[in-house]
């Protein structure tokens, strides 16, 4: 292991405990049932909250298994390789994102396959129209 596979160790391994600790506070949240109050507005703030507070833990939940599984292929000798062509990912992709499971070129077909074009070079290439367009020649 280089000493840049160690730090990039170091930071999964700093993040997996945030994690944990983020995971631990949002599961001891408590929350009040909705319609205990006489209020609507209170009603609706408790909701959001809720609703917020869920989405987080979600979100939180799937980093944490993206980041162990990162971790998990420093063990078995697999990290820094793209889990799609078993090409070296670039260090610059792994120390933006030190989770990433696949090269930028696999993550671009995966983003792009069968995804509607985007922007700019799409609306050059044809595969994207302006609303004009969608609307008619008088629009």
């Amino acid at each position: 292991m280089t000493r840049d596979d160690a730090r990039l160790r170091r930071l999964l391994e700093e993040e997996h405990e945030q994690l944990l600790t983020d995971l631990a506070y949002l599961q001891a949240t408590e929350y009040q049932d909705i319609g205990a109050s006489n209020h609507m507005a209170d009603e609706a703030t408790t909701a959001y909250d809720q609703a917020s507070d869920l989405a987080l833990r979600r979100k939180t939940e799937h980093r944490l298994q993206r980041v162990a599984r990162a971790l998990a292929k420093f063990e078995s000798g697999t990290y820094g390789y793209c889990e799609n062509c078993g090409e070296a990912i670039d260090f610059a992709r792994l120390k933006a994102l030190p989770d990433a499971r696949f090269c930028m070129k696999c993550q671009r077909k995966r983003e792009t396959n069968g995804a509607p074009a985007t922007g700019p070079r799409a609306f050059e290439q044809g595969q994207l129209h302006r609303d004009s367009d969608r609307n008619g020649p008088d629009a």
